[in-house]
């Protein structure tokens, strides 16, 4: 049976991401949860990867341990869950801009860090306002493409499951959306596979301090 490591579910954006396109797969697994900033968190961690970093993912001797790379293996490994869009320039466009959400935007993981059990209105600094315009111009490009269904490529995927945490932030931070994008973020949320994250956060009782934003 598969094996995700992850970190808090309140907490970790990575873990989140890897969880989601293992749930759309509907494979079998088994979640370990490493809880974050505790004195072990990295020796637990390194008993599954030398990285020292979650997520993780076994599958029997194999391990992977990034985020991207899990999704790719999982899109591989279960292509009837059609993880990436079919047609390859969609395909390209969607590994494009799941990329750029895994490389960038650190300006919005410092300033406004993802905490689902939080609900603090918060003024973006203008580092953080211009990372989130960049996200929302990308999303308006995507959801005016032709496509079928609700998401950035039509039905819920890697790409989409990359912004998931980005959604999380803006319901944290109280980030108003409008347009097209805001009716995609309220799509995002009640994805069951989404909220049944956000269930699992709701019922841990771990507080972080450094995420809460003073």
């Amino acid at each position: 049976m598969l094996e995700l490591v992850i970190g808090n579910k309140n907490y970790s954006s990575w873990s989140m991401r890897a969880w989601l396109a293992l749930e759309l797969t509907g494979a079998p697994y088994r979640e370990i949860l490493v809880a974050l900033d505790r004195p072990d968190t990295a020796e637990r961690i390194r008993a599954h990867s030398p990285a020292g970093r979650v997520p993780v993912l076994r599958d029997g001797e194999l391990t992977v341990w990034d985020s991207l790379a899990i999704c790719e293996y999982l899109a591989e490994k279960f292509p009837s869950a059609e993880l990436w869009p079919a047609a390859p320039a969609r395909r390209a466009v969607a590994r494009a801009a799941a990329a750029e959400m895994h490389a960038g935007f650190q300006a919005l993981r410092a300033g406004m860090p993802m905490n689902l059990g939080l609900h603090r209105p918060t003024p973006p600094s203008a580092e953080v306002a211009a990372d989130l315009a960049r996200i929302r111009a990308l999303w308006r490009e995507l959801l005016a493409a032709p496509r079928q269904g609700e998401y950035l490529f039509g039905r819920f995927g890697i790409a989409d499951a990359f912004f998931a945490p980005v959604v999380g932030r803006c319901r944290t931070y109280g980030v108003a959306l409008d347009g097209p994008e805001a009716g995609y973020a309220e799509e995002v949320w009640r994805h069951p596979a989404v909220a049944k994250w956000v269930a699992g956060a709701s019922q841990e009782s771990q507080a972080i301090p450094k995420y809460d934003l003073k």
